[in-house]
């Protein structure tokens, strides 16, 4: 064999801006395009905005009606937390939606022997949803203050590119119990999705109609439409008539019964279900879950950052962006959306697959949220896809918010023994603990902590159920501990430090400066 010359080895130098984007965060699509971009984001957010409700508002005591409610409610509120984001937060494209991470305490609320003994179901939901608002008006308090004192800045200088590589990776692959397991339920749904979308947003992504790469923009469009006329027709043929109650609500297009719950017109307003009511076991309880998804969010912006091929955002960027995440869980605690808010993992997904990582197709998408939310019968017609249709689409979003994680090991040096060591043993904490927790959760019916202190408990099992949040801890204790002083160079050290200030690199304000000349009055440091 002959001899490999240097030369002709491929060397990939490191890129501090992900390449080969079509539209970057201030750069915008033409009106149409961006419109159309726009609702397919909001298409995707109705997954999450739908699981949620279905999972926790039966559990509340809830009917369809309060089940449909509470939908719009979330769609709403996420619309105008997206706003408040991208304009004054962080101002990466990111859609800020309903949260997992807070199921854990709300199941404990549920739980609470004072709720669960209301006899009249609609009573005993509109009583528990008042204590989660209680709870979650409390509990934002941690990330306001974490955020708009800048705290988070100053923690955030002891993370390094070694330790957000499993953080980030984590973010997408700890949500792996939302692909395929739910593409199972239904694998003639779910499962032709899945190689349907493949197929048009990679291999047929050259496909141009008018200079527009139309397949490889808007696959998740057409992949939803063709997939559920599809699931509709095997409905309406009676192909689900005799199959278990879990298939039918998986595949059937009319088992959500939201079409028929929700109103023609409903706008959403604060304490709509009454005043809230507060304890203090159940607001210590889910300051955990705040915590979880501070984490979180934390890594999804980086992922967000990296897919709008900007710079990774500076330390007071990220706090200013987790004070106003900080405002949205106040919203949510407000309105009484029953759950907390975290960055979208699947719409940052979408912004690698569609390569437009443009800030206004994301608010545009929250114009929609709210607008639809207004009007309950259309949102509800859109909220009714079934849930392996989204699962599919999760199977490619979520990976590539994970790769996007991987792809921070290009600033380190990976020939290292430490840096292979800290990667290695936090991915794997980060994944089979929570593993452990979720296990057995399921076969108790309760979390490894179950000692008397209710607030304990949900502390333990939030945190340690969440694989981004153990990733973090693993991985920048180790990282900050082992062979520090002389291991600078390979953490990836002297690329992270310039990005590390708001004035560090000249590319941060063109990313992240503030709108209508606000930052007059709030320099950044």
């Amino acid at each position: 064999m002959a001899e490999v010359k240097p030369e002709d080895m491929v060397h990939h130098p490191p890129m501090d801006q992900l390449q080969g984007f079509e539209y970057c965060i201030d750069s915008n699509p033409s009106w149409g395009e961006a419109i159309a971009l726009g609702f397919q984001h909001y298409i995707l957010s109705l997954g999450t905005a739908v699981m949620i409700p279905t999972m926790l508002v039966p559990l509340m005591g809830g009917n369809d009606h309060d089940k449909a409610r509470v939908v719009q409610t979330l769609l709403f509120v996420t619309g105008i937390k997206t706003l408040l984001q991208t304009l004054f937060g962080t101002r990466l494209p990111t859609i800020i939606g309903g949260s997992y991470a807070f199921v854990v305490p709300i199941l404990s609320i549920i739980r609470d022997p004072s709720l669960a003994q209301i006899a009249d179901g609609h009573t005993r939901f509109v009583q528990t949803m008042r204590a989660i608002q209680g709870s979650l008006i409390v509990s934002s308090s941690i990330q306001i203050i974490l955020g708009y004192s800048q705290l988070w800045a100053i923690c955030s200088r002891f993370f390094s590119p070694l330790g957000m590589v499993p953080v980030v990776a984590l973010v997408g692959l700890g949500l792996f119990e939302r692909g395929f397991p739910v593409i199972g339920r239904c694998v003639e749904i779910g499962l032709p999705m899945l190689i349907l979308f493949v197929a048009l947003s990679q291999y047929l992504k050259h496909v141009n109609v008018r200079h527009v790469p139309v397949l490889e923009r808007f696959s998740l469009l057409i992949c939803v439409a063709l997939v559920w006329v599809y699931a509709h027709i095997l409905t309406a043929s009676g192909a689900y008539k005799h199959t278990a109650l879990l298939t039918q609500f998986s595949c059937r297009t009319d088992r959500a019964n939201l079409i028929s719950s929700a109103l023609w017109i409903s706008i959403p307003f604060p304490l709509q279900w009454g005043a809230p009511t507060f304890s203090a076991n159940h607001a210590f309880g889910m300051m955990a879950a705040v915590v979880v998804s501070l984490i979180e969010t934390t890594g999804a912006f980086m992922a967000a950052a990296r897919l709008a091929s900007a710079t990774p955002p500076p330390a007071y960027v990220l706090s200013r962006g987790i004070g106003w995440q900080g405002i949205g869980t106040l919203l949510d605690g407000l309105f009484g959306t029953g759950t907390g808010s975290t960055v979208s993992v699947e719409n940052v997904g979408l912004l690698g697959s569609t390569r437009v990582g443009s800030r206004r197709v994301i608010q545009i998408s929250a114009g929609f949220m709210i607008f639809f939310s207004m009007l309950g019968k259309f949102g509800a017609l859109f909220a009714s896809i079934p849930f392996p249709i989204f699962a599919a689409i999760y199977c490619v979003m979520f990976g590539i918010v994970a790769a996007v994680g991987l792809s921070f090991l290009q600033f380190t040096n990976m020939n290292s023994m430490r840096n292979l060591f800290i990667v290695g043993v936090s991915l794997f904490l980060g994944l089979s603990i929570p593993e452990y927790f979720s296990r057995y959760t399921t076969s108790a019916q309760q979390g490894p902590a179950h000692t008397k202190a209710g607030w304990f408990n949900d502390y333990i099992n939030s945190v340690f159920s969440s694989p981004p949040t153990v990733a973090l801890i693993v991985a920048v204790l180790l990282d900050n501990t082992l062979d520090v002083r002389e291991a600078a160079r390979d953490r990836g050290m002297p690329w992270w430090a310039r990005f590390r200030t708001f004035r560090g690199d000249s590319r941060n304000e063109e990313f992240y400066t503030l709108p209508f000349n606000l930052n007059r009055f709030f320099p950044p440091s």
